[in-house]
């Protein structure tokens, strides 16, 4: 079995909202129960790194936290480029999606998961 730390204290927060949504989308998904939403970092999009937000099983790498009723887990790695970042979720006319409100960001671009630190 992969083990996992439980940290009492994330890097990052979801907002309520965020957090309403993971739980719609986890549902409507029926997303296995030994899947997390993994919220990290990865090379690439337009400013040189992108994010990552999707359900995965947990790795000997990660980090383990619950944040309002979900669990989140993050390559132990990824944690300086995120540290502070807010995941929130906009329903609006103009967008709909996950917002990362990154304050470790230098540089972002119009489509919004991408960033340089």
């Amino acid at each position: 079995m992969e083990t996992a730390t439980i940290n009492n204290i994330a890097p990052i927060s979801l907002t309520p909202r965020a957090v309403e949504e993971v739980k719609i989308i986890m549902q409507d998904k029926s997303v296995p129960a030994e899947y997390s939403l993994r919220i990290g970092v990865q090379g690439g999009g337009c400013s040189g790194m992108s994010y990552l937000l999707g359900f995965d099983k947990k790795k000997d790498s990660d980090e383990t936290y619950q944040i309002n009723g979900v669990e989140v887990i993050m390559d132990k790695k990824h944690g300086m480029y995120v540290m502070g970042m807010e995941v929130d979720f906009q329903d609006g006319l103009n967008a709909r999606g996950f917002i990362f409100n990154n304050p470790k960001a230098k540089s972002t671009c119009g489509c919004g998961t991408s960033f340089s630190a």
